[in-house]
This record gives structure tokens, sequence and C-alpha cells, in this order.
């Protein structure tokens, strides 16, 4: 990797410098749209005592499970346990921290501190528990909760398409949290499908500029499908 070149060997070298006590962003929601590779390099690697801001947490065995298991994530930002059952486990005994936000201000949080927006009021959440301890005010005869913004030490996206120079595409609902978690990370590290060369992306179609990338590498993708249900015959 050198110069607007963002492409890296090896997993070994787009994870550098991640340590113990580090906060995390995970792309994906549930298991469409994750950056296997990445969270499997992570879970090889041992890391500990994390802070990981995802939607959710995959499930058993497989995705950010698999974080779980090996006991890594130490609080866990996210809006719902999801389909993993030892998530719910460790929530519940209090072995593992778990914030819950709401899906929507969970998306906006992580959108403001890629803006360099500290915080913003909203809405939802007011009068409930999430808003316990945080400061509210009235615009307009309607209370509002002042929420914070997240950033992140590293963030990891998956992507359809990147060129060498890290400008990214998704592809339909894998977009998800991926372009808004591109931007709020220190370090952002993109596991994408196919790397082309710059120009052969249409620039009117690029969902993260190459700006926000600082590192770009090549996966392989199993995909799970988190449920299937079909009709019986």
């Amino acid at each position: 990797m050198s110069g607007f070149n963002k492409v890296v060997a090896s997993y070994d070298e787009a994870l550098a410098g991640l340590a113990d006590g580090m906060t995390v962003m995970v792309g994906g929601f549930g298991l469409c749209g994750i950056p296997e590779g990445l969270i499997q390099k992570v879970k090889e690697m041992g890391t500990k005592d994390l802070t990981c801001i995802s939607n959710n947490a995959g499930i058993d065995g497989f995705a950010l499970g698999m974080w779980l298991e090996n006991r890594q994530i130490k609080t866990m930002i996210s809006s719902y346990v999801g389909e993993n059952a030892l998530f719910e486990k460790l929530f519940i005994s209090g072995e593992m921290e778990v914030i819950l936000t709401p899906q929507g201000t969970l998306a906006e949080k992580i959108r403001a501190g890629g803006a360099g927006i500290p915080a913003f009021y909203t809405a939802t959440g007011y009068g409930t528990e999430v808003a316990k301890g945080k400061d509210t005010r009235e615009f307009d005869g309607r209370n509002y909760v002042l929420e914070p913004s997240l950033t992140s030490d590293y963030s990891l996206v998956k992507a359809w398409k990147g060129d060498t120079m890290g400008n990214l595409v998704y592809r339909m609902t894998a977009r998800n949290f991926n372009p808004m978690m591109a931007t709020a990370g220190r370090i952002t590290v993109a596991e994408v499908e196919e790397i082309v060369e710059p120009g052969e992306l249409d620039p009117n179609n690029i969902h993260t500029p190459g700006i926000f990338v600082q590192r770009l590498i090549k996966g392989s993708f199993e995909k799970r499908i988190e449920q299937r249900t079909v009709r019986s015959a």
C-alpha cells in the first residue's frame, strides 16, 4: 500500500495496529453485508476488551458471534439482540455491557460522528430508559433527547466493488450501515468482492469516496442466509 493505492495484500496488514480496548464499528445488518474475512481475522488475533458498534451481533458461531464466543467484546452498542442466543445470555448475565439503541438513532449517531457533529436532539426514546441520564429539551412543544455521536478507532466495512484508490460501491441491501460507518472510523478497512482500476467505477454511482478509506482488501464471502423460510408443498 502506497500513495493513493489503498490495496493491502493480507489481513495482517489490513488490521495492523488493532489493539485491546479499542472501539470497532462493523458494518452489516444481520448477516447481510458483513466483512466476513476481517471478522474472522480479529477472532484469530484474539484482540479483547473491544467496544463493538454494530446493528446486531450476527448468529451463534458465525460473524460477530465468534467474537462473543471468544469473549472479545467488553461493550456492545447495537439496536437488537437478533438471532444470537449467546448475545442474549451475556447481556442478561451482565458479563458483557450492552447499550441498546433505537436503530434509527444508532444510524444517525454514526452518521453524525462521520460528519463531525458531536451530538444531536431526537424525539426517539424520550420518556423511556433510552433517555435516562441524558439531557432533554423542548422544541416547539415537543420533547427531545440529546444523543452523542459515535466514532471508532477502526471501521470494518464490506462493499461490492472498490477501486485501488478506495472508492466503494455497495450492492442492494448490503449497503445498510456500511457507508456511514466508513466515514466514522479513524482507520476504515474495506473488504470487497472485486477490486478494479481507477476510472472503472461510474463516479455518479460511488457510495463511499476513497478519502474515507485507508485500507482495501479483496475477500471471499460465504454469504450465509440468517433465516430461510419456504412455503410447504
